[in-house]
């Protein structure tokens, strides 16, 4: 796993560099940020001093998640994809309906996350169908991140909560489940400027309005 720590300095493809240039710094960083190299999700801190901190590891709950990356396993899954999403129909179908939330959005959202790999693992710890961090797995009382059941239930409710929290409004929503509903709400309740969310919320929107 790519371990990044950078203060005011830049990890670049070649490995950690001093960089006195914020612009230079910048650039390599959104290079980093859009590469397929970056496995891990990346959080970011600016100190009172002004000096930025990005991570792969976030020491606590001052770092902002910035890209949240697919898990390493989702390409294997794809030729599976099919059979798993019947396999979780009905599942899927149950929650969205208990709390809500059209069911079409939901199969977009866990296609995005997992390709409807039950086992999916991120690098950063993200579990399951619909990728659940520790934190919002706790929130909603998911205690077996890898069961189904309890995941399917925790990310719909997840998304039921922001739905409700941005006035139904699908794109923030979305935004939010991606980089945190903290960034949408710094940016004044839009998309984050982060290419990784921008793209996750245009591919999950794609598959919610895609006719199946």
């Amino acid at each position: 796993m790519m371990r990044i720590h950078v203060r005011l300095s830049c990890l670049s493809p070649f490995g950690l560099m001093q960089i006195r240039s914020r612009q230079i710094c910048a650039v390599i960083l959104i290079t980093l940020l859009i590469s397929n190299e970056a496995l891990a999700d990346i959080y970011k801190f600016i100190g009172n001093d002004g000096r930025i901190f990005y991570t792969d590891k976030p020491k606590n709950s001052l770092y902002k998640r910035i890209i949240r990356t697919r898990p390493v396993n989702y390409s294997a899954a794809l030729p599976y994809m099919g059979s798993n999403k019947k396999k979780f129909a009905d599942l899927i179908t149950e929650a969205a309906n208990r709390h809500q939330v059209d069911v079409r959005l939901v199969h977009a959202v866990i296609q995005a996350e997992s390709a409807y790999n039950a086992g999916a693992i991120s690098t950063a710890g993200a579990v399951g169908l619909m990728q659940l961090m520790p934190d919002t797995a706790r929130r909603y009382g998911v205690v077996n991140r890898n069961d189904p059941v309890q995941n399917i239930d925790g990310g719909t409710h997840y998304l039921k909560d922001l739905l409700r929290m941005f006035d139904s409004n699908l794109d923030l929503a979305v935004a939010a489940y991606n980089a945190g509903e903290g960034a949408v709400m710094k940016y004044n309740n839009s998309i984050p400027p982060y290419p990784e969310t921008r793209n996750y919320v245009k591919t999950v929107m794609a598959l919610y309005n895609r006719r199946s």
